[in-house]
């Protein structure tokens, strides 16, 4: 029961991702693609809560 609305919903939905025309930003895909860092997020700062054993816990 209800599940014929949902359906709907979903399709309608499913639709408006399939065939609208959306703005995109080709030189933010290229940065990305490429793996080039972004000069907005240094990853280099320091962090001084940082011990350096992020990657061993759990």
């Amino acid at each position: 029961m209800g599940r014929g609305r949902a359906k709907a919903k979903q399709t309608k939905v499913a639709r408006e991702l399939k065939y609208s025309t959306r703005n995109t930003d080709f030189d933010a895909l290229q940065r990305e693609l490429s793996g080039k860092p972004d000069d907005a997020h240094d990853e280099d700062q320091h962090d001084d809560y940082d011990d350096g054993y992020d990657d061993y816990r759990r």
